[in-house]
């Protein structure tokens, strides 16, 4: 019988880990666009 520990905690928790991120990138950018483009109609007199 072997002892080793189990990767796969591991690989789950880095999918997690890239997941969320990937996630939160997208929003936080969402989020300045839209603030730009609210700052461009403003400009603009729209």
């Amino acid at each position: 019988m072997r002892e080793a520990l189990d990767m796969m905690g591991y690989v789950n928790a880095a999918y997690v880990v890239g997941v969320v991120s990937t996630l939160l990138l997208v929003g936080w950018s969402w989020l300045a666009m839209t603030r730009a483009e609210a700052k461009r109609d403003a400009v603009r007199g729209k």
